[in-house]
């Protein structure tokens, strides 16, 4: 995976089918190839944050920092790496990146393990199906059965009592379903679902696989064609930055061998 892509959108499919071939060649797995490709797309942002704090982040000028080539790595490709880290695009980058963390408000304490195998076991130990606030409860409570933040318990505290006010009211008026209450009240307490993820399912799932193709509840705004005309819009866009990537970086390797 050649770390001089400013982001994994930019990375090739076929970067990306390979590696997944070569997964898929050594390990029987339970998740969709969809999954796999975000797990990959975050261990290689991973790697790369790793590579620029040991190595970028030195004291040193930057004539040092790129010759300071990587074991197994292409000297042109850490070299790109180095001039986007130390340019004002990779500056800005940087900084919203570090905004985007301080606003985390929390995290889940389900370790490596994923949210699916985790509700899979909660039914098989239960005998009973998880709802979506339940899962949270469990995925963000520490050993001692307290919430991992002050944050975490206060929006358990605001679903749970939404969701008192919603049986209350179920309990004299027999038109309202409690079946699938959870999930409006995420959506009231929380505001709509982001496009790419559905909150307390993990990675790897996504709002229209959850949801269903029909449902706008997740949508940011209401015209659901125009959302997703706006994501085709983006994702044709990525296509061509990756193409003319692709074809930089082929050319520069075809130089190399030369």
């Amino acid at each position: 995976m050649p770390i001089n892509y400013e982001s994994w959108h930019h990375m090739p499919n076929s970067n990306k089918n390979q590696a997944l071939d070569n997964i898929k060649e050594r390990f029987a797995l339970e998740v969709s190839d969809d999954y796999i490709k975000k797990a990959l797309g975050k261990k290689w942002r991973d790697h790369k944050g790793t590579l620029k704090k040991e190595y970028f982040k030195k004291d040193i000028s930057l004539e040092k920092k790129l010759r300071n080539v990587q074991p197994r790595m292409l000297r042109y490709q850490w070299k790109d790496a180095v001039k986007f880290w130390n340019s004002k695009k990779g500056e800005d980058r940087e900084q919203v990146g570090t905004s985007s963390r301080q606003k985390q408000k929390f995290t889940h304490t389900v370790g490596l393990r994923s949210f699916v195998a985790v509700d899979e076991a909660e039914e098989v130990s239960s005998g009973q199906k998880v709802g979506r606030l339940q899962l949270f409860e469990i995925t963000h409570k520490k050993k001692d059965g307290s919430l991992i933040t002050f944050e975490a318990g206060n929006i358990m505290e605001k679903l749970k009592e939404k969701k008192a006010e919603y049986e209350a009211i179920a309990s004299t008026d027999s038109s309202v379903n409690l079946e699938n209450i959870d999930n409006r009240i995420i959506t009231e307490v929380l505001g709509p679902e982001r496009y790419s993820q559905v909150r307390f399912q993990g990675s790897g799932v996504t709002p229209t696989q959850y949801f269903g193709s029909s449902s706008q509840q997740y949508m940011p705004f209401g015209n659901q064609a125009q959302a997703e005309q706006q994501l085709r819009a983006d994702a044709a866009a990525r296509e061509v930055e990756a193409a003319v990537m692709a074809a930089e970086q082929s050319k520069k390797y075809n130089e190399l061998q030369l």
